[in-house]
Protein backbone atom coordinates (compact mmCIF):
# COMPACT_ATOMS: atom_id res chain seq x y z
CA UNK A 1 0.00 0.00 0.00
CA UNK A 2 1.56 3.76 -0.85
CA UNK A 3 2.14 6.19 1.68
CA UNK A 4 -0.49 8.26 0.56
CA UNK A 5 -3.00 5.26 1.43
CA UNK A 6 -1.33 4.92 4.70
CA UNK A 7 -1.93 8.26 5.70
CA UNK A 8 -5.03 8.09 4.78
CA UNK A 9 -6.60 5.16 6.38
CA UNK A 10 -5.62 7.31 10.09
CA UNK A 11 -9.12 8.75 8.94
CA UNK A 12 -11.14 5.06 9.50
CA UNK A 13 -11.43 4.56 13.44
CA UNK A 14 -9.19 1.12 14.57
CA UNK A 15 -11.41 -0.90 14.60
CA UNK A 16 -11.80 -0.60 10.97
CA UNK A 17 -8.31 -0.31 9.86
CA UNK A 18 -7.50 -3.37 11.59
CA UNK A 19 -10.27 -4.83 9.03
CA UNK A 20 -8.86 -3.02 6.10
CA UNK A 21 -4.91 -4.24 6.74
CA UNK A 22 -6.07 -7.85 7.27
CA UNK A 23 -8.19 -7.45 4.12
CA UNK A 24 -5.18 -6.13 1.80
CA UNK A 25 -3.16 -9.01 3.63
CA UNK A 26 -5.31 -11.66 2.76
CA UNK A 27 -4.98 -10.21 -0.64
CA UNK A 28 -1.10 -10.43 -0.83
CA UNK A 29 -0.57 -14.00 1.35
CA UNK A 30 -3.94 -16.12 -0.39
CA UNK A 31 -4.72 -14.49 -3.58
CA UNK A 32 -1.55 -13.26 -4.33
CA UNK A 33 -1.92 -9.89 -5.48
CA UNK A 34 0.69 -7.94 -7.55
CA UNK A 35 2.17 -5.00 -5.78
CA UNK A 36 0.23 -2.77 -8.56
CA UNK A 37 -2.89 -3.80 -7.49
CA UNK A 38 -2.24 -4.11 -3.65
CA UNK A 39 -1.11 -0.43 -3.89
CA UNK A 40 -4.68 0.41 -6.01
CA UNK A 41 -6.79 -1.10 -3.60
CA UNK A 42 -5.37 0.39 -0.81
CA UNK A 43 -5.53 3.46 -1.95
CA UNK A 44 -8.93 3.22 -3.28
CA UNK A 45 -10.47 2.37 0.40
CA UNK A 46 -8.22 4.24 1.86
CA UNK A 47 -9.58 7.32 -0.09
CA UNK A 48 -13.19 6.09 1.17
CA UNK A 49 -12.61 6.16 4.55
CA UNK A 50 -11.25 9.56 3.88
CA UNK A 51 -14.29 10.55 2.82
CA UNK A 52 -16.35 8.85 5.12
CA UNK A 53 -14.78 10.70 7.94
CA UNK A 54 -16.03 14.22 5.93
CA UNK A 55 -19.07 12.04 5.36
CA UNK A 56 -20.12 11.51 8.65
CA UNK A 57 -18.18 13.86 11.15
CA UNK A 58 -15.76 11.46 12.22
CA UNK A 59 -13.19 8.22 11.69
CA UNK A 60 -15.93 5.56 10.23
CA UNK A 61 -15.93 2.84 12.79
CA UNK A 62 -17.49 -0.89 11.97
CA UNK A 63 -20.93 0.03 13.05
CA UNK A 64 -20.78 2.79 10.80
CA UNK A 65 -19.77 0.77 7.86
CA UNK A 66 -22.69 -1.65 8.67
CA UNK A 67 -25.01 1.87 8.68
CA UNK A 68 -23.65 3.28 5.37
CA UNK A 69 -27.19 3.57 3.02
CA UNK A 70 -27.11 3.39 -0.58
CA UNK A 71 -27.30 6.96 -0.75
CA UNK A 72 -23.73 7.21 1.10
CA UNK A 73 -22.12 5.30 -1.10
CA UNK A 74 -23.98 7.63 -4.15
CA UNK A 75 -22.33 10.16 -2.57
CA UNK A 76 -18.69 9.06 -2.28
CA UNK A 77 -19.23 8.39 -5.72
CA UNK A 78 -20.81 11.90 -6.62
CA UNK A 79 -17.38 13.55 -5.02
CA UNK A 80 -15.25 11.47 -7.01
CA UNK A 81 -16.80 12.38 -10.16
CA UNK A 82 -16.80 15.65 -9.31
CA UNK A 83 -12.85 15.59 -8.34
CA UNK A 84 -12.12 14.62 -11.84
CA UNK A 85 -12.13 10.46 -11.83
CA UNK A 86 -13.56 8.94 -14.76
CA UNK A 87 -16.11 6.10 -15.50
CA UNK A 88 -13.37 3.63 -15.64
CA UNK A 89 -12.15 4.95 -11.86
CA UNK A 90 -15.41 5.14 -10.22
CA UNK A 91 -15.62 1.53 -11.88
CA UNK A 92 -12.22 0.12 -10.19
CA UNK A 93 -13.03 2.41 -6.77
CA UNK A 94 -16.98 0.69 -6.31
CA UNK A 95 -15.26 -2.71 -7.12
CA UNK A 96 -12.75 -2.48 -4.31
CA UNK A 97 -15.32 -1.32 -2.01
CA UNK A 98 -17.79 -4.06 -2.70
CA UNK A 99 -14.25 -6.56 -2.46
CA UNK A 100 -14.14 -4.98 1.03
CA UNK A 101 -17.43 -5.93 2.33
CA UNK A 102 -17.42 -9.12 0.86
CA UNK A 103 -14.47 -10.01 3.26
CA UNK A 104 -16.25 -8.81 6.05
CA UNK A 105 -18.89 -10.07 5.66
CA UNK A 106 -17.37 -14.06 4.79
CA UNK A 107 -15.17 -13.17 8.21
CA UNK A 108 -18.77 -12.30 10.30
CA UNK A 109 -17.49 -9.46 11.24
CA UNK A 110 -20.33 -7.28 9.55
CA UNK A 111 -23.07 -7.10 6.27
CA UNK A 112 -24.37 -4.54 4.67
CA UNK A 113 -26.90 -4.81 1.42
CA UNK A 114 -26.82 -1.62 0.26
CA UNK A 115 -23.77 -2.04 -1.87
CA UNK A 116 -25.84 -4.46 -3.94
CA UNK A 117 -28.35 -1.84 -4.71
CA UNK A 118 -25.12 0.32 -6.67
CA UNK A 119 -24.75 0.30 -10.38
CA UNK A 120 -21.22 0.85 -11.73
CA UNK A 121 -20.72 3.38 -14.05
CA UNK A 122 -21.08 2.52 -17.50
CA UNK A 123 -17.62 2.08 -19.38
CA UNK A 124 -17.20 3.64 -22.91
CA UNK A 125 -16.66 0.27 -25.02
CA UNK A 126 -12.89 0.73 -26.38
CA UNK A 127 -11.12 -1.92 -28.93
CA UNK A 128 -7.52 -1.53 -28.25
CA UNK A 129 -5.51 -0.35 -30.89
CA UNK A 130 -2.90 -2.36 -31.95
CA UNK A 131 0.49 -1.24 -34.40
CA UNK A 132 0.58 -2.37 -38.08
CA UNK A 133 2.68 -5.36 -38.06
CA UNK A 134 5.87 -2.75 -39.93
CA UNK A 135 5.45 -0.53 -37.02
CA UNK A 136 5.62 -3.30 -34.40
CA UNK A 137 9.05 -4.68 -35.86
CA UNK A 138 10.60 -1.13 -36.09
CA UNK A 139 9.70 -0.52 -32.81
CA UNK A 140 11.30 -3.08 -30.85
CA UNK A 141 14.74 -2.55 -32.79
CA UNK A 142 14.95 -0.20 -29.83
CA UNK A 143 18.50 1.55 -31.93
CA UNK A 144 16.24 4.70 -33.61
CA UNK A 145 17.90 6.74 -30.82
CA UNK A 146 20.88 4.52 -30.06
CA UNK A 147 24.11 7.58 -30.47
CA UNK A 148 27.87 6.88 -30.17
CA UNK A 149 26.86 7.26 -26.03
CA UNK A 150 24.42 5.10 -25.48
CA UNK A 151 26.15 1.38 -24.06
CA UNK A 152 25.80 -1.62 -26.64
CA UNK A 153 24.34 -3.70 -23.68
CA UNK A 154 21.49 -0.95 -22.77
CA UNK A 155 19.99 -0.87 -26.60
CA UNK A 156 20.10 -5.13 -26.54
CA UNK A 157 18.27 -4.67 -23.17
CA UNK A 158 15.65 -2.25 -24.74
CA UNK A 159 15.56 -4.51 -27.44
CA UNK A 160 15.30 -7.48 -25.61
CA UNK A 161 12.22 -6.09 -23.14
CA UNK A 162 9.97 -4.96 -26.02
CA UNK A 163 10.59 -7.86 -28.24
CA UNK A 164 9.47 -9.55 -25.22
CA UNK A 165 6.07 -7.69 -25.20
CA UNK A 166 5.62 -8.36 -29.21
CA UNK A 167 7.00 -11.50 -29.97
CA UNK A 168 5.36 -13.46 -26.65
CA UNK A 169 2.97 -10.78 -25.55
CA UNK A 170 4.02 -9.84 -22.03
CA UNK A 171 2.96 -7.54 -20.04
CA UNK A 172 5.68 -4.72 -18.98
CA UNK A 173 5.73 -5.94 -15.28
CA UNK A 174 5.68 -9.28 -16.92
CA UNK A 175 8.67 -8.79 -18.71
CA UNK A 176 10.59 -6.56 -15.89
CA UNK A 177 10.10 -9.77 -13.26
CA UNK A 178 12.12 -12.17 -15.44
CA UNK A 179 14.93 -13.88 -13.82
CA UNK A 180 18.03 -14.83 -15.63
CA UNK A 181 17.01 -18.37 -14.57
CA UNK A 182 13.48 -18.16 -16.19
CA UNK A 183 15.08 -16.17 -19.18
CA UNK A 184 17.26 -19.31 -20.59
CA UNK A 185 14.17 -21.53 -20.52
CA UNK A 186 12.17 -22.27 -23.48
CA UNK A 187 9.30 -22.42 -23.02
CA UNK A 188 9.09 -19.58 -20.59
CA UNK A 189 6.83 -19.84 -17.24
CA UNK A 190 5.37 -16.47 -16.82
CA UNK A 191 3.73 -15.59 -13.47
CA UNK A 192 0.31 -13.03 -14.45
CA UNK A 193 -2.24 -11.49 -12.90
CA UNK A 194 -3.88 -13.13 -9.82
CA UNK A 195 -0.77 -15.53 -9.28
CA UNK A 196 -1.67 -17.24 -12.40
CA UNK A 197 1.00 -19.08 -14.73
CA UNK A 198 1.21 -19.90 -18.30
CA UNK A 199 3.38 -21.32 -20.66
CA UNK A 200 4.41 -19.13 -23.52
CA UNK A 201 6.70 -20.21 -26.44
CA UNK A 202 9.97 -18.29 -27.25
CA UNK A 203 10.08 -16.57 -30.77
CA UNK A 204 13.33 -16.93 -32.54
CA UNK A 205 13.46 -12.97 -32.61
CA UNK A 206 12.55 -12.87 -28.73
CA UNK A 207 15.60 -15.98 -27.86
CA UNK A 208 18.34 -13.97 -30.15
CA UNK A 209 17.50 -10.54 -28.21
CA UNK A 210 17.81 -12.46 -24.94
CA UNK A 211 20.89 -13.75 -25.82
CA UNK A 212 22.38 -10.54 -26.93
CA UNK A 213 21.56 -9.08 -23.95
CA UNK A 214 22.97 -11.47 -21.66
CA UNK A 215 25.98 -11.59 -23.37
CA UNK A 216 27.04 -7.79 -23.83
CA UNK A 217 25.31 -7.04 -20.04
CA UNK A 218 28.43 -6.06 -17.65
CA UNK A 219 26.94 -6.65 -14.61
CA UNK A 220 26.71 -9.76 -12.64
CA UNK A 221 23.30 -10.87 -12.85
CA UNK A 222 21.57 -12.79 -9.81
CA UNK A 223 19.95 -16.21 -11.33
CA UNK A 224 16.69 -14.71 -9.28
CA UNK A 225 16.84 -11.50 -9.17
CA UNK A 226 15.30 -9.66 -12.02
CA UNK A 227 17.03 -10.21 -15.51
CA UNK A 228 16.84 -6.47 -16.90
CA UNK A 229 18.89 -3.88 -14.86
CA UNK A 230 19.22 -0.13 -15.00
CA UNK A 231 22.62 1.17 -15.63
CA UNK A 232 23.14 2.07 -12.13
CA UNK A 233 22.77 -1.85 -11.54
CA UNK A 234 18.99 -1.51 -9.68
CA UNK A 235 16.33 -3.23 -11.09
CA UNK A 236 14.76 -1.68 -14.76
CA UNK A 237 11.51 -0.01 -13.85
CA UNK A 238 8.29 0.27 -16.26
CA UNK A 239 8.78 4.02 -16.41
CA UNK A 240 12.39 3.73 -18.48
CA UNK A 241 10.62 1.52 -20.98
CA UNK A 242 7.34 3.70 -21.41
CA UNK A 243 9.41 6.98 -21.81
CA UNK A 244 11.77 5.04 -24.41
CA UNK A 245 8.60 4.61 -26.22
CA UNK A 246 7.66 7.66 -26.00
CA UNK A 247 10.50 8.92 -27.71
CA UNK A 248 10.78 5.95 -30.41
CA UNK A 249 7.47 6.71 -31.26
CA UNK A 250 8.02 10.51 -31.63
CA UNK A 251 10.75 9.70 -34.25
CA UNK A 252 9.39 6.95 -35.73
CA UNK A 253 6.21 9.25 -36.19
CA UNK A 254 4.18 6.69 -34.81
CA UNK A 255 0.42 7.47 -33.04
CA UNK A 256 0.15 8.12 -29.24
CA UNK A 257 -1.75 5.02 -29.32
CA UNK A 258 1.73 3.08 -29.70
CA UNK A 259 2.37 2.27 -25.89
CA UNK A 260 4.29 -0.89 -24.16
CA UNK A 261 0.89 -2.59 -23.79
CA UNK A 262 0.14 -1.99 -27.69
CA UNK A 263 3.27 -4.13 -28.64
CA UNK A 264 1.11 -6.79 -26.50
CA UNK A 265 -2.48 -5.76 -28.16
CA UNK A 266 -0.29 -6.00 -31.72
CA UNK A 267 0.67 -9.87 -30.62
CA UNK A 268 -2.37 -11.05 -30.23
CA UNK A 269 -3.95 -8.77 -33.21
CA UNK A 270 -1.52 -10.09 -35.79
CA UNK A 271 -1.57 -14.29 -34.19
CA UNK A 272 -5.13 -13.81 -35.01
CA UNK A 273 -4.95 -12.38 -37.96
CA UNK A 274 -2.52 -14.90 -38.94
CA UNK A 275 -4.97 -17.51 -38.38
CA UNK A 276 -4.48 -18.60 -34.79
CA UNK A 277 -7.36 -19.91 -32.98
CA UNK A 278 -8.96 -17.71 -30.00
CA UNK A 279 -8.51 -20.23 -27.61
CA UNK A 280 -4.77 -20.65 -27.94
CA UNK A 281 -4.22 -16.61 -28.01
CA UNK A 282 -6.06 -17.12 -24.92
CA UNK A 283 -3.95 -19.13 -22.95
CA UNK A 284 -0.75 -17.13 -24.20
CA UNK A 285 -2.40 -13.99 -23.14
CA UNK A 286 -3.37 -15.50 -20.01
CA UNK A 287 -6.79 -14.31 -19.76
CA UNK A 288 -9.06 -15.87 -17.51
CA UNK A 289 -11.67 -15.31 -19.76
CA UNK A 290 -12.73 -16.35 -23.58
CA UNK A 291 -14.36 -13.00 -23.76
CA UNK A 292 -11.57 -10.68 -22.64
CA UNK A 293 -9.86 -11.87 -25.97
CA UNK A 294 -12.67 -11.91 -28.25
CA UNK A 295 -11.93 -8.35 -28.21
CA UNK A 296 -9.21 -9.04 -30.75
CA UNK A 297 -11.59 -10.31 -33.10
CA UNK A 298 -13.37 -6.75 -33.44
CA UNK A 299 -10.20 -5.01 -33.98
CA UNK A 300 -9.47 -6.83 -36.78
CA UNK A 301 -13.24 -6.40 -38.56
CA UNK A 302 -12.63 -2.90 -37.89
CA UNK A 303 -9.22 -3.35 -39.85
CA UNK A 304 -10.96 -4.89 -42.41
CA UNK A 305 -13.75 -2.24 -42.95
CA UNK A 306 -11.22 0.22 -42.97
CA UNK A 307 -9.27 -1.15 -45.81
CA UNK A 308 -12.47 -1.39 -47.53
CA UNK A 309 -13.31 2.14 -47.34
CA UNK A 310 -9.64 3.02 -48.83
CA UNK A 311 -10.09 0.48 -51.51
CA UNK A 312 -13.34 1.73 -51.95
CA UNK A 313 -14.21 5.27 -50.85
CA UNK A 314 -17.31 5.53 -52.64
CA UNK A 315 -18.73 2.53 -51.25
Amino acid sequence: MSQASDLELFHAAPDTAKTVAAWLSYFKTERRASAHTLDAYGRDIGQFMAFLADHLGGSPTLDDLAGLTPSDFRAFLARRRNEGSGSRSLARQLSAIRTYFRFLERRKILTNAALSVIRAPKIPHGVPKPLTAVAARDLVKADTLAGEETPAWVTARDAAVLTLLYGCGLRISEALSLTPQQARQDPLTILGKGGKTRIVPVIQAARAALDRYLALCPLALDPKAPLFRGVKGGPLNARNIQLLIARLRSALGLPDTATPHALRHSFASHLLAGGANLRTIQELLGHSSLSTTQVYTEINTTHLLEQYAKAHPRA
